[in-house]
């Protein structure tokens, strides 16, 4: 990074090319269209045949996860031991897995029968600022972008071979670049990948200017990032249509929906999944959030006990993989709360695909700067690093707190690395790190990486 953060301009675009060359060999092959045509097929589905379909997936995976992946099949040996004569067989009889455990040793969730050099890695932090070790198949990613082309694209109108622009959480361009453009091009995946570290009101005439130049069709990213685009976009008169706007990563709220469309003349769609792949949906043209039923089996349990909410009711959602089948995940503790659909009438949009009627918690705090911007999703800041747990705290404009819980190799030298990384986000902002025993936790017990007590509309912050 700091070798990309030297390169020119179009160096760095060649740079995001060659990488979305390398993931579009991983997510895109020969097989792409039949299995969306086969996705799309499936949508017409009875609830039986949909239910028919998961318990023979289900049976599948926790057989295979009892016999063939190292973790599950100590656990399950111990038990046995012990004299617990439980089966593997029922759901129900599987402990809820936390992202902790998960955390502590992620390769000995990989079935024996896989070699993870052979197998597509990705490191996340998810919303927790803790990070994460993942690892899936070729046919399971190219399933899974399959069912996103269809279900994330193709849904509205558009597809991966359609321009579009991706805010998300990269850095893509240094914070101290004060001249346009704040933006890299990703030939390979069509993709104008834009910097959400410089949205504030004088950079976004030239955001406006490029997705007109580059004829980009739809926008993708967090509904917080569209949501300041547009509100400059309307507060500057300018006019520039889209296709469909796609929020991803937080629940879009009405407010946003609203300037969103707005802005840009198109509707909102939200979609909703993680980097674990245990759960994925998004919505359909009459406003209703379906889940993807081949990604996993999803349980809505209360907050105290791991039993099922009535219909209707907010819970913990727990989702088993049901696609990969190389890292399957048994009763993950996604650390969402949602609500389950509490009716079963055919949605308008003539999908068969079950429903969730809300997502909680997943909206992240933002970082407000002095210079006017709102800088979000600043996981990235503690990837690699020797941390158990981090959490950044802003209580006045100029200045953020980070609270960490070191482990071995926490040094002088790894705070001024997370220095500079804050720094590269928030430009110059007063930073210290204070090193705690553990990150306090939320009334509800939730963990935020992100805790900001200045108003986003605070007086003066331009």
């Amino acid at each position: 990074m700091k070798v990309y953060a030297r390169l020119p301009p179009a160096g760095r675009s060649l740079a995001a090319t060659v990488r979305g060359y390398y993931l579009r060999s991983w997510r895109y092959g020969r097989t792409t269209e039949a299995l969306i045509d086969a996705a799309r097929e499936r949508e017409q589905w009875s609830a039986g045949r949909w239910t028919r379909y998961q318990e023979e997936r289900l049976a599948f995976v926790l057989h295979r996860a009892a016999t063939r992946v190292p973790y599950y099949r100590d656990q399950w040996a111990e038990r046995q031991r012990r004299g617990d004569r439980a089966s593997w067989e029922h759901l129900e009889n599987w402990p809820i897995l936390s992202k902790d455990t998960l955390r502590a040793t992620p390769s000995a969730f990989v079935a024996d029968d896989c070699s993870p050099g052979k197998l597509f890695r990705e490191r996340t932090s998810g919303t927790t600022g803790k990070p994460l070790e993942l690892w899936r198949g070729t046919e399971t990613v190219q399933t899974f972008y399959a069912l996103s082309e269809l279900r994330e694209r193709r849904w509205y109108g558009v597809s991966v071979r359609d321009r579009w622009a991706i805010f998300g959480g990269q850095v893509v361009v240094p914070v101290a670049v004060q001249r346009p453009p704040f933006w890299v091009r990703n030939l390979a995946l069509n993709q104008i990948y834009m910097s959400t570290f410089h949205l504030s009101p004088r950079f976004i005439p030239s955001y406006l200017d490029a997705l007109e130049r580059y004829r980009v069709k739809y926008l993708w990213g967090y509904p917080s990032s569209l949501a300041v685009l547009a509100h400059e976009t309307i507060r500057q008169g300018r006019t520039v249509p889209m296709t469909v706007a796609i929020g991803n990563a937080e629940p879009v709220t009405e407010a946003q929906r609203q300037v969103i469309s707005a802005a840009f003349g198109c509707p909102v769609r939200e979609t909703y999944g993680m980097a674990e792949m245990v759960t994925a949906a998004s919505e359909c043209s009459s406003g209703r959030l379906h889940q993807w039923p081949e990604v996993g089996y999803a349980e809505v349990l209360k907050d105290h006990a791991d039993v099922p909410v009535d219909p209707g009711e907010t819970g913990r959602l727990v989702s088993t993989s049901l696609l990969n089948t190389e890292m399957p995940l048994i009763r993950y503790e996604v650390g969402d709360r949602v609500s389950a659909a509490a009716d079963d009438e055919p949605c308008a949009c003539g999908r068969s695909l079950p429903r969730l009627s809300g997502i909680e918690g997943r909206t992240n705090d933002l970082i407000v700067t002095p210079d006017g911007r709102r800088v979000f999703w600043l996981n990235a800041v503690f990837y690699g690093l020797p941390l158990r747990e981090s959490q950044i705290v802003q209580e006045v404009v100029d200045r953020v707190r980070v609270l960490v819980v070191p482990s071995e190799g926490f040094g002088a030298d790894i705070q001024r690395e997370m220095t500079q990384r804050l720094e590269a986000r928030l430009g110059q902002m007063a930073i210290s790190i204070e090193v705690v025993d553990a990150i306090p936790r939320t009334a509800g017990g939730k963990f935020r990486a992100v805790v900001s007590h200045v108003a986003q509309d605070s007086p003066g912050v331009r």
